[in-house]
């Protein structure tokens, strides 16, 4: 991750380096005060689409990436309250649903699941974003 700067220590801003980022102006994690929050996250690993075809494994690796990021910004899984997933298609619902139950069942954050159009690549069949409040520790 790298920091952005411009934010004076209130806002942390932080980059992955994935392939659309600089391109698009857009952070892959942003804390203020308690509340830290992801970009979109998919599948991509080292600019490449992982698990092609899967959807249970692409919402696995999203979340990977999504939690990376937050705790590069002090967040624990138990600290994720709301999670967005979009997929592609509705029948994907369930592989989706159920590879988010494995990681947050637990947590159970509040959830959306919207079924999308498209994803940027071709390949990505789920994009999600998390959410995060960071009590006092």
């Amino acid at each position: 991750m790298t920091t952005l700067a411009g934010d004076g220590g209130a806002v942390t801003r932080l980059g992955s380096g994935g392939p659309w980022e600089a391109v698009y102006g857009y952070s892959r994690v942003v804390r203020v005060g308690p509340l830290a929050m992801t970009a979109g996250c998919t599948s991509t690993v080292d600019g490449r689409v992982a698990h092609v075809g899967d959807a249970a494994a692409q919402t696995a690796q999203a979340l990977r990436i999504g939690l990376d990021a937050l705790a590069e910004v002090g967040a624990e899984p138990a600290d994720v309250i709301r999670t967005r997933m979009y997929v592609t298609d509705r029948m994907y619902a369930d592989e989706v649903g159920r590879a988010h139950n494995a990681v947050f069942g637990a947590v159970r954050p509040v959830a959306t699941m919207v079924v999308v159009a498209g994803l940027l690549d071709p390949d990505h069949l789920v994009e999600v974003e998390l959410e995060a409040w960071l009590p006092e520790r």
